[in-house]
């Protein structure tokens, strides 16, 4: 499972939520032990025929569940099956009793089983998803398993599309099934759709018959074993764009509008699956690769075996990839998943670790092999920077005690998991950390795993005792914060080097210092036991930088006393790292009266990385000097990096100065979304005509939406009515997803125009997603904020004399009531 990044919707609300994590955790969770599931049957093959009642929003289905005893003999067997109608329950043609709650069926069998003695139930029954209760979570805003999109297709703007999500036990909503991640069976579906539409699910398409009536059955099978959290169907009208990787099929399932952008989303897919085989040493273990983009969907992604779901984000056409593959990360994720996750499954929600740490963790690694370490490491910079503002410091990475299952899926299970990963690696050194992966693999596989058993693993390959680690970094709470001073002995050529830790309780881990004397590095391993060390360095010539964490591997925040002078050695020395020549940057753009520090920050916008490039700009005064402003003019025409572009034509229009009018004309032939929306919007500052004759030429969709940000600027500050339901459906997203406050501004006065309009289009359409919103980000406190801000529209349209004032606000009450 993938989360959507939620950064800045975090800052704004890291108060609330920080606060109410950290009640959660004293108050109830230590009451509530998190047992595995206890395994009385287990299952060994699920077969189930399904077809769907559109108008009702519902499934008919029939399932042939295959179980054995565990270990004990057993006369009952208790299935997960939520809101469901129970037709009938049989096994050889003979009907069994049963009780049924809602939740879960308890059926007496008609012999008493011993253990590995297999027998299969039929059960005949209707799934209800829109009946189910349970919620859903911070991740996965809904929980009902089986969703219909636009079922009776009334909504112009979407397809009709079928599709399901089992994590965390949701699968059991439309197929009777012990829903737990420790339970693995073979599947296979019989799926009877429209023969308008296309099918996707786990496994191999072994045959499709048409059925004479309009309707066609597709038979999918899938032999190896999985969680039936992992089980997966789809429906809908989708072109499927293929691939392959040596002998297997890859298949992208896009709509039609995005299928020729489909393998320039997914295209670099094959190529991670060579790198993932063999970084693992265990070959991608499947019969085949799908992903598909569906519409709605409740969280980023999800990793059902051989067949990923996408959020509706993942689309992206050639103007936006030119930029960067927004959601390359997510695809790596899922996929490697298929090793930890699916082939090795956690044995219990308590060590969604064993999943989402490594899926996390995998990110970073296909950066590091395709983009280089830089990129990797500023990818893990955000991650962290999500992990330490969330409210997290009370939460262990394998969490025995929670409130819901579904609070699993956090910051810390995800962010702060791969990153400790990273750790692990960094301690133990490339050879052994992949070896002890492949043990961990290849033991395990097919089964589940814990983290106990990834530890053995590894100090197997290793010969080292990892218990510490895993004690401190696994299985207890929090990181190290640190803060570092230095005290210089000039007589005596030495510096004192303080760390003190300012965390209630004391981390014990090593440290690299590395000391730069006449340029020239020396490194010093330490190791941190206390809550306050000391360590002297003697010195011939005053040291022009001590680094601490040299590497930037520690989980910690560190609060580091160094002079500018410092942090410009450490921006220009050759062995400044990604977070070396950040810290850097970021420390000189407060101090640019400093020659030296301006000098350098100016250098810094010629930096190796792009994304340092891009920060250089944001940071830079740049009247300060005519020749910085010419380096800018550059890096807007001509770096090679697009969003480079972007960011310093943002830069020049915020100058507002004519002379640069030919370089945003010029921009706006450019390929680059990004380029030409920051081209638009610097414009209009300067030639109000150009850009408004620019900006109502776009008339294709998905332009117009990859260049919202710059098209909205002109399009609100003119009030080009016409334009009202374009913008009514992005204000949401501007707000609260947009880290450029000026462009938050823009967003902020379209919310405005929208609410004391009378355009019943446009505020339909933004009701609808204020209220889409508020249900998906309900964990974050979201729904609190815009139903407050719907409330101001309520009482703007009040406000109106329009003749059809009291159906605005009516639109606006239900959309308030929805949320409530």
């Amino acid at each position: 499972m993938r989360k959507l990044t939620l950064l800045v919707l975090l800052t704004l609300l890291s108060i609330n939520y920080a606060f109410t994590q950290s009640e959660q955790d004293t108050i109830s969770v230590e009451k509530n032990y998190r047992a595995e599931r206890e395994k009385v049957n287990t299952l060994v093959h699920t077969k189930l025929k399904v077809s769907f009642d559109y108008k009702k929003s519902q499934m008919s289905g029939e399932a042939w569940i295959t179980l054995k005893p565990h270990f004990y003999p057993v006369q009952t067997v208790t299935l997960d099956a939520k809101a469901m109608l129970i037709h009938k329950i049989s096994r050889n043609g003979k009907d069994l009793k049963y009780d049924y709650d809602g939740k879960q069926l308890t059926i007496k069998l008609d012999n008493l089983f011993i253990k590995d003695e297999e027998y299969t139930l039929y059960i005949s029954y209707t799934a209800r998803p829109e009946e189910v209760t349970q919620e859903g979570s911070e991740a996965i805003s809904s929980a009902k398993g089986l969703y219909f999109i636009d079922p009776l297709d009334t909504d112009p703007n979407k397809p009709t599309q079928i599709w399901t999500q089992g994590e965390t036990e949701s699968n059991s909503c439309w197929f009777p099934t012990i829903d737990s991640p420790n339970q693995k069976t073979t599947q296979e579906i019989y799926m009877t759709v429209p023969d308008k539409y296309v099918t996707l699910s786990n496994g191999l398409l072994e045959s499709q018959t048409d059925n004479g009536d309009g309707t066609r059955t597709d038979y999918w099978n899938f032999d190896k074993p999985h969680a039936p959290y992992l089980f997966f169907m789809a429906v809908g009208d989708f072109a499927i764009v293929k691939d392959t990787w040596k002998d297997i099929a890859v298949d992208y399932y896009v709509e039609k509008d995005y299928e020729p952008y489909a393998k320039e989303i997914f295209g670099n897919t094959p190529e991670m699956l060579t790198f993932f085989s063999e970084l693992t040493g265990v070959e991608y273990p499947w019969q085949k690769y799908a992903q598909i983009i569906c519409r709605d969907y409740v969280s980023g992604a999800m990793e059902n075996t051989t067949a990923v779901i996408h959020a509706e984000n993942a689309n992206q056409t050639s103007g936006q990839l030119i930029d960067k593959n927004s959601w390359e990360n997510t695809i790596a994720h899922e996929l490697f998943h298929h090793w930890f996750g699916d082939l090795v499954t956690a044995e219990s929600w308590s060590n969604l670790s064993m999943n989402e740490s490594f899926a996390n963790y995998s990110e970073y690694l296909w950066q590091e092999y395709k983009y280089g370490k830089d990129y990797a490491d500023a990818h893990r910079y955000d991650d962290l920077k999500g992990y330490f503002m969330g409210g997290n410091e009370k939460k262990k990475l394998i969490r025995f005690h929670y409130g819901s299952r579904e609070d699993m899926f956090d910051a810390v299970s995800y962010n702060k998991g791969g990153a400790i990963l990273h750790m692990l690696r960094n301690y133990l050194g490339d050879k052994a950390f992949f070896a002890g992966l492949n043990n961990y693999l290849v033991t395990n596989k097919y089964k589940t795993g814990e983290a106990h058993q990834l530890r053995l693993a590894l100090e197997e390959i290793s010969g080292k005792d990892l218990n510490p680690f895993f004690n401190q970094w696994f299985f207890d709470s929090g990181h190290p914060k640190l803060n570092v001073s230095y005290i210089y002995n000039e007589e005596g050529k030495s510096v004192t080097v303080l760390i003190k830790q300012t965390t209630d309780k004391t981390f014990e881990f090593p440290l690299d210092i590395d000391v730069y004397e006449n340029d020239k590095v020396n490194r010093y391993n330490i190791n941190i036991k206390n809550k306050e060390e000391k360590f002297t360095i003697k010195y011939n010539t005053k040291p022009q930088l001590i680094n601490i964490d040299a590497d930037k591997i520690l989980v910690a925040e560190i609060k580091d006393e160094k002079s500018i002078d410092n942090y410009i050695y450490q921006y220009n020395n050759k062995k400044a790292n990604y977070l070396d020549r950040r810290y850097a940057i970021e420390m000189l753009a407060t101090d640019q009266e400093n020659k030296e520090a301006y000098k350098t920050l100016t250098k810094a916008l010629n930096d190796k990385y792009y994304g340092l490039r891009i920060l250089a700009l944001d940071k830079i005064d740049v009247n300060k000097d005519k020749n910085v402003l010419k380096i800018v003019e550059k890096l807007a025409t001509s770096d090679e990096k697009t969003l480079v572009r972007a960011k310093a034509i943002n830069v020049l229009g915020g100058l507002s100065n004519f002379k640069y009018a030919s370089i945003f004309k010029n921009a706006l032939e450019s390929k680059s979304y990004s380029v030409k929306s920051n081209a638009i919007a610097a414009l209009y500052k300067i030639d109000k005509r150009s850009a408004i004759d620019k900006a109502i030429s776009i008339h294709d969709p998905l332009e117009k939406k990859g260049m919202a940000n710059g098209l909205l600027e002109v399009y609100v500050k003119e009030r080009l009515t016409q334009e009202m339901p374009f913008i009514a459906d992005k204000i949401i997203s501007g707000l609260f997803f947009n880290q450029d406050p000026e462009v938050q501004a823009i967003y902020g006065q379209a919310f405005q125009w929208i609410a004391t309009s009378d355009n019943l289009e446009a505020t339909t359409i933004m009701v609808d997603d204020f209220v889409a919103k508020a249900k998906q980000y309900k964990q974050y406190g979201a729904d609190d904020i815009i139903k407050q801000m719907l409330q101001q529209v309520q009482a703007a349209k009040q406000q109106l004399s329009s003749t059809n004032k009291e159906e605005l606000i009516n639109i606006v009450k239900k959309g308030i009531s929805e949320i409530d």
